[in-house]
């Protein structure tokens, strides 16, 4: 099972932002049949953490795992984090460009949820990835079918961008489906 960690704005934050995203060259030059990939605001997230392939057998002890990071977090603070979604930019290069929208507000507390995460996926030897956290919403992949003016562009129309805070209060665990046009399954969630 392909597993990962997330956090998802509620409805009102995603629309805010998919209003801003129809505004972008990048909609545009979907909408004209470039083969670049919009993301479905219905399955808008901030991954946390991601898992990877995981065996089945192990999905209690990830259950167990998330839940305890989820209760040590929730018991450390008075209420749950504010976020919002606002400027942008891109990583990548090539066929690899992400075009995403930063995330704001309390990150620290974002991040040592992360960190949470992170310290019991170890204890548990469950995998998971390393890499730096770097909060963030993915618009879309453009690749290398939109032109680098089209994608300046937008990153500068993100820059001015800024949606509604919104309270950072559930965690959820998502089980993914890749393919062209990927699947996304809710398998547990907690609140925080």
């Amino acid at each position: 099972m392909r597993l990962f960690v997330a956090v998802h704005p509620p409805r009102a934050a995603v629309d805010h932002l998919t209003a801003q995203v129809g505004r972008l060259r990048i909609a545009a030059a979907a909408a004209a049949g470039t083969k670049v990939r919009l993301a479905d605001p219905a399955h808008a997230h901030l991954t946390l953490a991601f898992l990877g392939d995981v065996a089945e057998d192990r999905l209690v002890e990830v259950e167990s795992t998330l839940g305890l990071a989820a209760q040590t977090y929730r018991d450390g603070r008075d209420s749950s984090a504010r976020l919002r979604l606002g400027g942008g930019g891109s990583f990548g290069r090539g066929r690899s460009t992400v075009l995403w929208v930063d995330v704001r507000g309390d990150v620290e507390a974002l991040a040592a949820l992360v960190e949470l995460l992170r310290v019991g996926l170890r204890r548990s030897r469950l995998p998971h990835d390393e890499k730096p956290f770097r909060p963030h919403l993915t618009i879309a992949r453009p690749g290398d079918r939109l032109d680098h003016a089209d994608l300046r562009a937008d990153q500068e129309t993100l820059h001015g961008y800024e949606g509604p805070d919104w309270p950072a209060d559930q965690l959820v665990l998502v089980r993914s489906h890749p393919a062209p046009r990927p699947t996304y399954h809710h398998l547990a969630t907690w609140p925080l």
